[in-house]
């Protein structure tokens, strides 16, 4: 039984899976001091032996993985650290791409083939962006909905701050209303926007995958056809530990 777990700037998101099948997915906010009581509710129900990890904040995977040290024995390993995302990465300094976004870009190629668009809604928006050769080329970062509501808030002082959602109507007519329409509605044109000019470089056919917190919100009004494939990351994981331990068994 493996802990596969993504490390993320806001939430800490781990999924417990046995063989290839996810049994059930947690959340832990990223920024608590200690993990160590939802490990053992965690590990109270499940005996996983071994973890792998992908992490954009490099103390919280200090902090988690000294954590786990109390309930496995086993294997905890690191993207990055302990072995790479087997993707060409065609960054200009490859080291700068988050781990998630390149196990993103790795699960979406084996789960819908290339060229492949991702895009992930989480604390920030991101596009990462496959070839047809299975080369990641890179992307786009932009804030994420609840970053831009919580701007809104802190620096426009007639402007409250605001429980995303679903706007009750295109055109608001008060001021809630009118942000959530300008986000949801401005965010999804955006991110049409963005898959059409993406397109237009590595091709038409390219599959789009949406994935991330945010990602169901945003589906409902986007008119790119695209796959909705919330848990991405911990699939890509999975992937990841099946593949390093396969390349092991070669090696050995």
């Amino acid at each position: 039984m493996l802990l596969a777990i993504d490390i993320g700037n806001s939430n800490i998101n781990l999924g417990v899976v046995e063989g290839k099948r996810l049994l059930e997915r947690f959340a832990i906010p990223t920024a608590q001091e200690s993990y160590s009581r939802q490990l053992k509710r965690i590990f109270s129900r499940y005996k996983a032996d071994q973890a792998i990890i992908c992490s954009v904040v490099p103390e919280a995977t200090r902090r988690l993985k000294s954590a786990l040290r109390s309930f496995i024995a086993r294997d905890i390993l690191v993207a990055g650290e302990d072995f790479p995302v087997p993707l060409k990465n065609c960054y200009r300094k490859p080291a700068q791409v988050g781990q998630d976004r390149l196990v993103n870009a790795f699960a979406g190629v084996l789960t819908y083939q290339a060229p492949l668009i991702v895009v992930d809604f989480g604390t920030a928006v991101t596009f990462d962006v496959v070839s047809v050769q299975q080369e990641y080329l890179g992307g786009m970062i932009f804030p994420g909905l609840n970053i831009s509501l919580d701007a809104l808030g802190e620096r426009a002082a007639l402007l409250p701050r605001v429980k995303l959602g679903r706007p009750k109507e295109f055109i608001g007519r008060d001021t809630q209303n009118s942000i959530l329409s300008g986000l949801v509605y401005g965010i999804s044109a955006l991110v049409d926007e963005m898959i059409d000019k993406i397109k237009q470089e590595i091709g038409n056919k390219s599959a789009v995958i949406f994935t991330g917190g945010d990602a169901a919100l945003i589906s409902g009004y986007c008119r790119q056809k695209h796959k909705l494939d919330p848990e991405l990351t911990l699939k890509g994981l999975t992937m990841l530990w099946f593949y390093y331990n396969r390349e092991n068994e070669k090696n050995s």
